[in-house]
C-alpha cells in the first residue's frame, strides 16, 4: 500500500445547536489568527498489537489508560465495522500505534469528543485506504460520539468531520448550508466542567405549543436566510427557547454577561453545545476584538480559559504533514 509511515489527522472545534437548532445544526471554527483549535491523531503502525498514547496541552484532563477513552473506543468500531456480512470492502484489521493530541478541554461545549472520534475514526479510514465512504464514516462517528453524549447526535461530528455549518435532518444526515459571509464567531471557555449528560437531564421531558411553533418557524427563517445569503436576518433569528433556559445557570454569570456583549454590538449571543463555553455572533473585526478582550478579563475563570475569534472553517477535518 502506497502510504507515509506515519499520518495525522486533525479535527475543528465546533459549535453545536447554533442556539436555532437544537441538535440540528452545527457550525465548525477556524481562528482568524490561523492556530489549529482542535484536537489531532497520529496513526502509524504496531507490530503486533494496538495501543494508544496520549498527549496534548489537555491530557491531563483524560484518564490514562486507554480502556477509558474515546480514540480507543472508535477504533474497536472501526474494527469491528470492517468485519461486518456483506461490508463492500471486508478487510482485516490491522495493528496500529495511535496518538490522541488532546489540545481541547473535555466538557467545553466546543465538540471536544467529537473532535476526538473524527479524527480517530478518519485517521483509521485512510491509513485503511478508504474502506469508507463519507456517509458511512459519518456513521460510525455519531455512533461512537453517542458513547459520550449519551444518544447519537450530529450536530458536532458533522461540522467537525465536513466542515461549514451543518443541518441534520431526518430522511439524510446532514446538508451543508451556504456560509454567512462577514460573520467573526467569538467563543469563550471559561474553564469550568459541564457534562453534557448532566446538561441534558436539566431539559424538560416535554414543551408547550407555542415552544414548538417558534422554534420551528425559527429554525426554517435562519435556514432560509442562509439560502438567501441575507446574513442579518439570518443572526436575528439565532434564539433558543428549548435548552438555554435552562442551563444558563450552569454558566458562570451568563444572563449579564450576555447582555454585556449585547451591549457592545453582538448580532446574536448564545451557549455552544451543552456549554459553558459561549458564543458571539459579530458582523466586524472591531466589534470582536473588544469583546474578546472583555471576555479575557470577566468571563474566564482560570489561565486555562480560552478566547479565540473564529470564522467558519469550510475545509473540516483533514490531514497534516508532517504529524506533530
Amino acid at each position: 500500500m502506497n502510504r507515509p509511515t506515519e499520518l495525522t489527522v486533525f479535527s475543528p472545534v465546533s459549535i453545536g445547536n447554533v442556539s436555532v437548532g437544537f441538535d440540528s445544526l452545527g457550525l465548525a471554527l477556524r481562528p482568524i489568527d490561523g492556530q489549529l483549535l482542535g484536537d489531532q491523531v497520529s496513526i502509524r503502525a504496531a507490530e503486533k498489537t494496538s495501543s494508544f498514547e496520549l498527549k496534548g496541552s489537555f491530557a491531563d484532563r483524560l484518564p490514562q489508560d486507554k480502556e477509558s477513552n474515546i480514540v480507543w473506543s472508535a477504533l474497536q468500531l472501526f474494527d469491528q465495522a470492517l468485519q461486518t456480512p456483506g461490508h463492500a470492502r471486508r478487510q482485516q484489521a490491522e495493528a496500529v500505534h495511535l496518538t490522541l493530541h488532546k489540545n481541547i478541554p473535555v466538557c467545553s461545549g466546543l465538540g471536544s469528543s467529537a473532535c476526538s472520534v473524527v479524527a480517530a475514526l478518519m485517521a483509521l479510514n485512510e491509513w485503511h485506504q478508504h474502506p469508507f465512504d463519507d456517509e458511512q464514516l459519518l456513521q460510525l462517528m455519531g455512533q461512537a460520539e453517542g458513547q459520550i453524549s449519551g444518544s447519537v447526535h450530529y450536530d458536532n461530528v458533522a461540522p467537525c468531520f465536513l466542515g461549514g455549518m451543518q443541518l441534520m435532518g431526518s430522511q439524510t444526515i446532514t446538508t451543508t448550508l451556504p456560509d454567512l459571509p462577514g460573520v467573526y464567531w467569538l467563543i469563550a471557555y471559561p474553564d469550568v466542567e459541564i457534562s453534557t449528560q448532566a446538561a441534558r437531564a436539566l431539559l424538560p421531558p416535554q414543551y408547550d405549543r407555542s415552544t414548538l411553533i417558534r422554534f420551528g418557524q425559527n429554525l426554517a427563517g435562519f435556514v432560509a436566510a442562509c439560502y438567501q445569503h441575507d446574513t442579518n436576518l439570518a443572526l436575528s433569528l439565532i434564539d433558543d427557547e428549548v435548552a438555554e433556559p435552562y442551563r444558563a445557570e450552569l454558566l458562570p454569570n451568563y444572563a449579564a454577561t450576555k447582555q454585556q456583549l449585547l451591549k457592545m454590538g453582538s448580532a446574536a449571543v448564545g451557549i455552544s453545545g451543552s456549554g459553558p463555553t459561549l458564543f458571539s455572533a459579530c458582523t466586524d473585526l472591531n466589534t470582536a476584538e473588544q469583546q474578546a478582550a472583555w471576555l479575557q478579563q470577566h468571563y474566564l475563570q482560570s489561565e486555562r480559559g480560552i478566547v479565540a475569534i473564529c470564522q467558519s472553517d469550510s475545509a473540516g477535518s483533514r490531514t497534516l504533514n508532517p504529524s506533530p
